[in-house]
């Protein structure tokens, strides 16, 4: 379930770029003037167009704070394009598309903590390490699993993992280390 989860996610990032691309296909240039198109007011302005709507400085100012770098003409600017029939449809199907996958993320999400419950003390536990988060600790436990006993020591598990020091790799080969206990097969 974490790897499907994974995909989504990944699903959802590449029709929020579908949607840039349809955007810079209607000549809105908005990822010139804001530094995430994923941002509020961003979003708040490509909601706007996907809604059929031609943005006025009323529109603008409704969602404009004064940390963005660019001004209320340049976003303005930046959002009139040649908006068609077609690239209005196109943009509402990817939105409906990001509601839908963003809702089953969320249900696989209640799934993993529902699954994951009888473990929260290891979760915990692993949370502490610095750079774990939440998701990272669930990714972990769902890969390795918790019979930690299959690994003999934590260098047969860096290896099976994948980042033990010298894991000498090539076109898929392994060639032979030093380290007695690393795989070579």
């Amino acid at each position: 379930m974490t790897r499907y989860r994974k995909k989504l996610i990944e699903c959802i990032a590449a029709n929020k770029n579908r949607i840039n691309r349809i955007l810079e296909d209607c000549n809105v240039k908005l990822s010139s003037v804001v530094s995430h198109t994923g941002g509020v007011v961003a979003t708040k302005l490509i909601d706007k167009l996907i809604d059929g709507k031609h943005l006025t400085m009323d529109d603008i100012e409704e969602v404009y704070h004064r940390r963005l770098q660019a001004t209320q003409e340049e976003l303005l600017e930046a959002c009139n394009g040649c908006i068609t029939a077609h690239h209005v449809f196109m943009l509402q199907a990817i939105r409906d598309d990001i509601a839908s996958t963003e809702a089953a993320i969320s249900k696989i999400d209640i799934r993993i903590k529902a699954m994951l419950a009888p473990y929260a003390n290891v979760m915990e536990l692993l949370k502490e390490v610095p750079g774990l988060s939440t998701k990272t600790v669930e990714d972990l436990v769902a890969e390795i699993g918790l019979d930690m006993s299959v690994f003999p020591n934590e260098k047969h598990l860096c290896s099976w993992i994948g980042i033990a020091p010298g894991n000498n790799e090539s076109a898929g080969k392994k060639k032979r280390t030093n380290n007695s206990w690393q795989q070579t097969g």
